[in-house]
């Protein structure tokens, strides 16, 4: 099994990887080789209304890493499986234990399908710890774009042609079990109001921690990039933002003892606490200043123990309760901060502060729309 969820397996060349992104590209129908990825928004309080005219399916959301997965074939026509994170890098894994046969068919496989989902870490009440990567979407199956169609149409696919001969297999050859790399498997889907049961019962359940919940839109194709119809909430002191972070360090004049030492020059000052600069994406590799991060000397410290370049990184910071941006940890999964339109949807969900008890309170007004527009449908 893979040790560590944010390197699964091998990097291929530059060559290879660049003639896989044409082939996903490809498979998917889309002209731009970038990560095809969608992208949700953050949970404000006219979500709430919106989840009250449309139909929406629920599931937690995993504090793992988001993969796409890559099914397909190799030039010798064996099996092969690729992860694809979200800087479009690919991971290829090596396994010939996981295998996705056809309905009907062990031996055959799937090529040209891709399924979205997270990598996370299971840790069982023995200590055991089970890599585990969690499907809540199917892109392409066996070269047939899926996009166009509706969550629901596209989970049932996956369920049926993937999922289902999957689990099957593994029932049949137990034994197989421990060659895995990863195991695979479903996330919960609930109605959009079955949100009280979805925190009582399937996240007290998690053997891995959750940072949230995803709302999806039922009838709504898959679109790449930033998608409205996917509602990402989290309680508001837990909303976090990616910037790039701008390490402003000080020139300062040598004082006494290090002018005995023989410095003489003013020199930048790396070991005292610098100020610190978060930059916004906004678009075609152009950042620019969007607030100060509030640096602890301790905070500092422990980031120089690491030995590691720190400037110009993207990191997540989250709002503490006054109100100021604090450091929570690097993004190094990310090549690019969030877009600036994003930072501004999670500014509007902090301000308005949708919790937990709002989403269950309102989760009856929420069942009685759906109720009723279904009573209208038939």
């Amino acid at each position: 099994m893979i040790q560590l969820i944010d390197e699964p397996g091998i990097k291929p060349p530059p060559e290879v990887t660049q003639q896989l992104r044409h082939d996903v590209a490809k498979v998917l129908g889309r002209q731009s080789t970038a990560f095809p990825g969608a992208q949700p928004v953050s949970f404000c309080k006219k979500h709430l209304e919106e989840l009250c005219r449309e139909d929406y399916y629920v599931c937690e959301k995993s504090d793992g890493i988001r993969y796409l997965l890559y099914l397909t074939a190799d030039h010798n026509g064996a099996e092969t499986k690729y992860l694809i994170d979200r800087k479009n890098d690919y991971w290829w894994v090596d396994s010939e234990s996981l295998h996705f046969p056809l309905p009907g068919n062990t031996q055959a496989f799937h090529v040209g399908t891709v399924l979205d989902g997270e990598l996370v870490m299971d840790v069982h009440s023995d200590g055991r710890r089970e890599p585990r990567y969690l499907v809540f979407d199917c892109l392409a199956l066996d070269g047939q774009s899926l996009m166009a169609r509706e969550l629901s149409k596209r989970l049932g696919y996956f369920q049926e042609q993937i999922f289902k001969p999957y689990r099957k297999l593994l029932d049949d050859f137990p034994e197989e079990r421990q060659y895995q790399p990863f195991f695979i498997d479903l996330k919960s889907m609930q109605m959009a109001y079955g949100i009280r049961m979805l925190f009582e019962d399937v996240i007290k359940r998690l053997k891995h921690d959750n940072d949230g919940l995803i709302f999806t839109a039922l009838h709504s194709e898959y679109k790449p990039g930033t998608d409205p119809h996917i509602l990402k909430w989290k309680e508001a002191d837990e909303n976090t933002v990616d910037f790039m972070w701008k390490l402003k360090f000080p020139v300062v004049e040598p004082d006494e003892e290090e002018r005995a030492a023989g410095i003489t020059e003013p020199f930048v000052d790396y070991d005292s606490t610098p100020p610190v600069e978060l930059l916004a994406n906004h678009g075609s590799g152009r950042y620019h200043w969007f607030a100060n991060l509030h640096l602890e000397d301790n905070e500092w410290e422990i980031l120089k123990s690491f030995g590691e370049p720190l400037d110009e990184r993207v990191v997540e910071v989250y709002m503490d309760g006054q109100k100021r941006w604090r450091f929570s940890k690097f993004r190094d999964d990310k090549t690019d901060g969030n877009h600036i339109s994003v930072v501004q949807s999670v500014m509007e969900s902090i301000q308005d502060g949708i919790t937990r008890e709002d989403l269950e309170n309102y989760s009856k007004t929420i069942r009685d729309n759906w109720k009723a527009r279904e009573k209208s449908r038939k």
